[in-house]
């Protein structure tokens, strides 16, 4: 196809998008005029059967907990196949030169000393964020999610202090995989308990905690947020480990 008619479908497109769109846009009620009943049974009956204050954590982790999980091993494969997909290519490209790595012996250039201080400097306070992101899930609007997402980015500052490939020498993939899978397989342990007390998967059976809003308090919410967490920082750090990992391959071939 052209490129004028590739143009002329993107433009149709991307208009009878932004129609759809602004037709939904006009529907909305106005702020502060929620006409939908969910949010309110939600407000009604988050605090007496979790404890917990994180409405949103607890939509997520107790009265559609099952979703979740559906979403969570959407990440884990996702990142699962692109490694895979990433390994074979280099396996491929070791075997095209001889068996040896392309990227042995590649030069990095070096961080500057600005983004280097900077990097290092941010590193201790993005994974204390994450971390109470990821464990405050029960009392505020956090949750494993947003907190693994962080707790990666400390890692990434990291890579980006040019500390990649001493990191890469340590050998932290296997580690970053074993983790990725202990965290997916924790947050399906958690449903078992249920079944195991006799209930239904995912049903409450830890303490709700004497004192609603409590760090304590929630259930099994915390701890299936502590799951979720690990889970999502070592599906981000896996993925970004192996597109850095390819690119060391590509700048290998272009250098040889």
């Amino acid at each position: 196809m052209r490129p004028e008619r590739r143009l002329l479908f993107f433009v149709a497109a991307a208009a009878g998008f932004a129609a759809f769109l602004v037709w939904g846009l006009t529907g909305l009620p106005a702020f502060g005029h929620y006409r939908g009943p969910y949010g309110y049974l939600i407000d009604r009956l988050t605090v007496h059967y979790t404890h917990a204050t994180g409405l949103v954590s607890a939509v997520n982790f107790f009265f559609r907990g099952f979703d979740t999980v559906g979403e969570e091993f959407i990440l884990f494969v996702a990142a699962t196949g692109l490694a895979t997909v990433m390994r074979g290519l280099r396996e491929e490209e070791n075997e095209v030169s001889g068996g040896e790595a392309v990227s042995a012996g590649v030069s990095v250039p070096r961080t500057s000393d600005g983004v280097r201080t900077l990097a290092l400097l941010l590193t201790g306070p993005t994974l204390l964020i994450g971390w109470w992101l990821t464990t405050h899930a029960q009392t505020d609007p956090s949750g494993g999610f947003q907190g693994g997402a962080v707790m990666a980015t400390a890692v990434v500052l990291i890579y980006l202090a040019g500390e990649y490939l001493k990191l890469r020498r340590a050998d932290p993939i296997v580690v970053t995989d074993s983790v990725e899978a202990v965290g997916a397989a924790g947050f399906a342990i958690v449903g078992l308990f249920g079944l195991v007390a006799g209930g239904t998967y995912l049903a409450e059976v830890l303490p709700l905690g004497k004192h609603i809003g409590a760090v304590n308090a929630g259930g099994t919410i915390p701890l299936i947020s502590l799951c979720v967490g690990v889970e999502v920082m070592a599906a981000f750090l896996l993925v970004v480990s192996e597109f850095l990992g390819q690119t060391l391959v590509l700048k290998g071939a272009l250098d040889s």
